[in-house]
């Protein structure tokens, strides 16, 4: 059986900490995983951003309200869940992702938590080290055919653990550094790819 594994921000929604830095005006905040490959050096650096200006993750969880899935993403999201199971494996937080999983319809969504206190970011708690290779890794063991899609340096275990691959949108300096990897522009191409026999 094939099972569809996604990264989140970047396929399916916009990036969530570029829409903040946005509505704040604090630039170093549009830092991303396609800047900065190793995630927990990344989140440190957010949360020391967050705690210099006071931010608060009710603040995070406004602009994320705000939020539309990428267009056609609900879409594809229905169509490839009329077909195949699908698990969104993201580096993004339970407490951020509700609105955007609501307007998605609720996939199956493997991430990470928060710890908060008085609506405060004060660490974040990873629910595994290098969740998406691993996931895909069970996946294996348990008999299914896995094909994964992402767009960042932090979805490469997850890409190169799975049956079949392909970079959505992905940076210019990620294809230029993995040339064989197959890269799909839009949500057309990308479930032609899921749909091949031997993708």
């Amino acid at each position: 059986m094939r099972i569809v594994c996604l990264d989140l921000e970047g396929v399916l929604v916009p990036e969530i900490w570029i829409a903040f830095a946005e509505k704040t005006g604090v630039h170093e905040l549009t830092r991303t995983t396609r800047d900065e490959p190793d995630y927990e050096v990344l989140m440190n650096y957010r949360l020391d951003i967050l705690n210099e200006n006071n931010f608060t993750l009710g603040q995070i969880k406004e602009v994320i309200e705000s939020l539309e899935p990428l267009p056609g993403a609900v879409e594809f999201t229905e169509k490839l869940r009329s077909k195949y199971e699908l698990i969104i494996l993201s580096d993004t937080f339970r407490e951020f992702a509700g609105p955007l999983m609501k307007k998605l319809g609720f996939p199956c969504l493997f991430c990470h938590e928060l710890e908060v206190s008085n609506d405060s970011i004060k660490a974040i708690k990873l629910r595994l080290p290098d969740h998406k290779r691993k996931s895909v890794q069970y996946l294996q063991k348990l008999n299914f055919e896995v094909v994964a899609a992402g767009d960042s340096y932090n979805d490469l275990g997850m890409l190169k653990t799975a049956n079949h691959c392909m970079l959505f949108n992905p940076p210019d300096q990620l294809v230029q550094e993995y040339p064989d990897m197959p890269v799909g522009r839009n949500y057309e191409q990308l479930m032609s790819f899921i749909d091949q026999p031997n993708s």
